[in-house]
């Protein structure tokens, strides 16, 4: 199971999981899975990451290794 504030920052931008979703080019149920501690692709999270503003770098932020 893959560690994440995901939820946490998501709701503290205010941001739907569809609205996420959306801004990332993902599917929400892929929002949903995250959210749950699944793992996900590097690629995923890349773009969840720039979806929410932060820079790549920051990814220890939310993603917790």
């Amino acid at each position: 199971m893959g560690k994440n504030n995901l939820k946490k920052i998501r709701e503290s931008l205010m941001l739907s999981k569809t609205e996420l979703a959306r801004q990332a080019n993902v599917s929400p149920i892929t929002i949903n899975r995250i959210e749950k501690g699944m793992p996900c692709r590097m690629e995923t999270q890349r773009k969840i990451i720039l979806a929410l503003g932060y820079k790549f770098s920051d990814r220890n932020k939310i993603f917790i290794q």
